[in-house]
């Protein structure tokens, strides 16, 4: 008979013990609230706002102007009151300059999408010019020109005759966006006709335009930047039909105004009404950065043609 010694009693830490217990898997990680995911996106995809106006009283200690956190470009205003015309948006641009120049760490004058993106890569916010109001261009090309050579990058456009469809010609040859902000259905409509390049709306109120405008806006390209107030379903709610009639290519950020708490919330709610990373990352910045890098593409292959008069 065998020796019962020769069989060690059961352990649970025997290898191959029958009944021996696995140890527990770690729980599944909690998903990231809405919140968390548009910080997230918005830390990764800085907003390029489409209106920022340079403060009345410029104040050394004040520099640089406050801005939103989640801000990495910005398009700052030249509209003057029409009485100042040109001295008046030329006066603004050197400003503008001089402030940019004042906040070396914080702001860069940007001309061109590449410089953009780099002046975002090395942490600054890069500052854009224009747009220029319409009455400041004096009914002369020439003016035009010249604020191009200054670097604007933007015009606004808010009626149309003979002189603006030959603006806007020039404007896509030189490389100048067309702002349509302010402009009524029928003067969008006729613009639309004519630009070759896509168009801006850098404060625009799609609930003033009607269902056909904004398709017509989305076929052209167009970017229709909208502000965003203290409530962000109300401005997801305009980002909505504009996403709807215009296309999610159609859809970017102006500004926020006064009680807004920044760009998070409004983006939260968009993910909590299923808007793709993709069509969120356009809203940022991707879809003013394609109309932009579109009008500076035309421009390039427009070179040749002859200067208007």
């Amino acid at each position: 008979m065998a020796d019962l010694d020769d069989h060690p009693p059961f352990s649970a830490s025997s290898g191959g013990a029958v009944g021996a217990l696995e140890p527990p898997e770690p729980p599944p990680p909690a998903p990231l609230d809405e919140t968390t995911r548009a910080r997230a996106l918005l830390a990764a995809q800085p907003v390029l706002e489409g209106h920022t106006e340079l403060p009345a009283l410029l104040d050394p200690e004040d520099l640089p102007p406050a801005r939103a956190p989640e801000a990495g470009a910005q398009f700052w205003s030249l509209h003057v009151d029409p009485d100042e015309g040109v001295v008046g948006t030329l006066r603004r641009l050197d400003t503008i300059r001089a402030l940019v120049a004042a906040c070396p760490d914080d702001l860069r004058l940007a001309h061109t999408t590449s410089e953009t993106a780099h002046a975002r890569n090395c942490g600054r916010v890069a500052a854009l010019l224009g747009p220029v109001g319409w009455t400041a261009l004096g009914g002369s090309a020439a003016t035009l020109r010249a604020y191009h050579a200054l670097g604007v990058r933007a015009v606004n456009l808010t009626r149309f005759d003979r002189f603006a469809r030959e603006a806007v010609r020039e404007m896509n040859r030189i490389g100048l966006a067309v702002d349509l902000s302010g402009a009524d259905q029928d003067t969008v409509r006729r613009v639309l006709d004519v630009t070759r390049a896509p168009a801006l709306l850098t404060r625009a109120v799609p609930e003033a335009l009607p269902d056909d405008v904004l398709r017509l806006l989305g076929e052209n390209g167009a970017v229709c930047m909208v502000a965003v107030g203290p409530d962000p379903a109300a401005a997801a709610d305009v980002l909505d039909r504009v996403r709807e009639l215009a296309g999610p290519g159609s859809t970017g950020l102006s500004h926020l105004t006064e009680g807004a708490e920044g760009y998070v919330p409004l983006v939260a709610e968009l993910l909590r009404r299923d808007w793709p990373a993709r069509d969120l990352v356009g809203l940022a910045h991707g879809n003013a950065t394609r109309a932009l890098r579109e009008t500076e593409f035309l421009s390039r292959t427009n070179r040749i043609r002859p200067v208007a008069a």
